[in-house]
């Protein structure tokens, strides 16, 4: 009995690599987390280790055999859909910007580094370098003289390594009669040493200085600015820590504690007060529904965001019902049986599609610029005679900096950019339509434009519904044609507030505040845009649904 558990305890070969290679993605899943939690981060690994940890389970327990086959799109949906969502509403409710991108902790790590002058004053140095390329510091204040107790190389690869790494290299200093021997580095062999030198802390002999480099040609005595209190310690002024992260300003004698409403450091009185100026950098803060109150009472705010919003939703629809008109129209030209040359015509008329997006909508910008552009040269020996007969003067339009002429710029581009999309899904449900109906209809004297409106567009829409859906969803989010043809400009000059322009849609109106805000970027109020917008297009998609089923329900 004993042998035979022995033997089924024993793991094969298939076994063996199997466990081998969980435990690998395991381990390095793990280290990966860790490193990420040690650099401040708690999102992305708790998201790492419920998607490794499930995926494990999952093709490791025979039980659940069947959801191995599910289990990457479910993946897929939660890493790149419920977290960022999740991720973004979390966003909404800090004061997360350029200004406050750090935590507490590393704002107060930021202060620590900072040093005074103290008592002690300046010294004049010079460095000496022998032959062997061991340098000594000669260090002079009036009478009073110190060199390095030991020459030292400040090439050294150890002494350059924690020069990049922060860190600094204590030397004890001696009283010198003479300067050291060696020969004089002149200014210029000194620059290419500067950031080893600033690393430097050197110890004056009985007494409590530490000197370090204040400049290009002197060392100073440097204090520590700030100490940090314990809770419960009680500092010079008489005020008990209650908090972590509480510093002593060792210079001014005051107190200096995170204002956890705005994120900044702030100098405190004895009863913990906090007055006076806000010390960058800023750090992430919970703010509450701060970000939401601003975005719906802030009239700069609220404003454009509804007109942007308007103009998104009639550029969506408006495009969706250009395009499938112009390529349902040119769909039919293209399939006429009398037509010669059809297949030309379809290449020709397929090239928009064909060419990337980008370089379409940059030749565009080329095309309409308003002084040398070749619509407005065009225009201008068109129209001007035109308007000379009537006694006016004919102006060039101002495509860039006019809103109407602007968004009118806009619907013309997207409307070449997506007519061959249309004009192709049209060419091919157009033969899915039986020639008898058309024969019947032409017995019976219809016209074209009856058999348009009483076959072709009936038969062709319920099939189209899903894509032209699809296509309004595409050019609500459409995000290149804006940044790449106007950069959603011109600005509306009463959103002072926030960016915003009469050619923004909701996603460039949320990446311009998130990315190119006048007053730094405020990632928080863009996730709370980010958020309304997402309610508001989930209450649009399931009045659609729901228009949709009463629709069927009634055929």
């Amino acid at each position: 009995m004993e042998l035979s558990a022995m033997h089924n305890l024993k793991l094969g070969p298939k076994a063996l690599l199997k466990w081998t290679v969980v435990a690998l993605i395991v381990l390095v899943n793990l280290y990966a987390d860790i490193c990420m939690y040690s650099n401040g981060d708690i999102a992305y690994p708790l998201l790492d280790l419920v998607l490794v940890g499930a995926g494990v389970y999952i093709f490791v327990s025979k039980k659940m055999y069947a959801q191995r086959y599910a289990f990457p799109s479910v993946a897929g949906m939660s890493a790149f859909i419920i977290f960022p969502l999740i991720y973004t509403l979390w966003i909404s409710f800090t004061n997360y910007s350029g200004a406050h991108v750090m935590t507490v902790e590393s704002a107060k790590a930021f202060h620590m580094q900072k040093t005074y002058k103290s008592e002690g004053g300046d010294f004049a140095y010079k460095i000496f370098a022998t032959e062997d390329n061991m340098c000594n510091i000669y260090l002079t204040q009036g009478d009073v003289a110190y060199s390095l107790e030991s020459a030292i190389n400040l090439k050294d690869s150890k002494l350059t390594a924690n020069a990049n790494q922060g860190k600094v290299t204590e030397l004890k200093l001696v009283a010198a009669t003479q300067q050291p021997e060696g020969k004089l580095l002149p200014m210029k062999d000194l620059m290419p040493l500067r950031n080893n030198l600033k690393s430097l802390v050197l110890l004056v002999p009985e007494s409590q200085i530490k000197l370090s480099m204040s400049g290009i040609r002197q060392f100073s005595a440097q204090s520590e600015k700030f100490k940090e209190l314990k809770v419960g310690e009680k500092a010079d002024n008489g005020f008990v820590v209650d908090s972590k992260n509480v510093l002593w300003d060792n210079e001014t004698k005051q107190l200096f504690m995170p204002n956890g409403d705005t994120g900044y450091y702030q100098y405190a009185n004895e009863k913990g007060e906090l007055f006076g100026e806000e010390f960058s950098p800023g750090f992430k803060v919970s703010v509450g529904l701060k970000n939401y109150i601003k975005f719906l009472s802030n009239e700069s705010i609220r404003m454009p965001f509804i007109q942007i919003f308007l103009w998104t939703v009639f550029f969506s629809g408006f495009t969706v019902f250009i395009t499938l008109a112009i390529g349902m129209l040119l769909a039919c030209l293209v399939q006429w049986e009398f037509l010669r040359f059809k297949g030309i015509y379809r290449v020709f008329l397929i090239l928009p599609y064909a060419v990337p997006s980008f370089i379409s909508i940059l030749v565009f910008k080329g095309l309409f610029n308003q002084n040398f552009g070749e619509l407005n040269v065009f225009l201008n020996i068109v129209m001007a005679p035109l308007y000379n007969l009537f006694g006016a003067q004919w102006t060039p339009i101002e495509w860039f900096t006019d809103p109407w002429a602007a968004r009118a710029m806009i619907l013309m581009v997207n409307a070449w950019l997506g007519y061959p999309y249309m004009m192709i899904l049209c060419m091919g449900l157009l033969k899915s339509i039986p020639d008898d109906l058309y024969e019947a209809t032409a017995i019976e004297g219809a016209t074209p434009l009856q058999n348009l409106t009483k076959i072709t567009l009936p038969l062709l829409i319920r099939p189209l519904a899903p894509l032209l859906i699809a296509s309004f969803a595409f050019n609500f989010n459409n995000f290149v044609l804006i940044q790449l043809l106007t950069g959603g400009g011109p600005d509306i000059i009463e959103a002072t507030e926030a960016p915003a322009g009469y050619t923004d849609l909701l996603v460039s109106f949320t990446y311009r505040i998130a990315f190119e805000g006048g007053k730094g970027n405020d990632y928080g109020l863009a996730a709370a845009v980010a958020t309304m917008i997402f309610v508001m297009v989930g209450l649009l998609s399931l009045l659609q649904l729901r228009l949709t089923k009463n629709s069927q329900a009634q055929r």
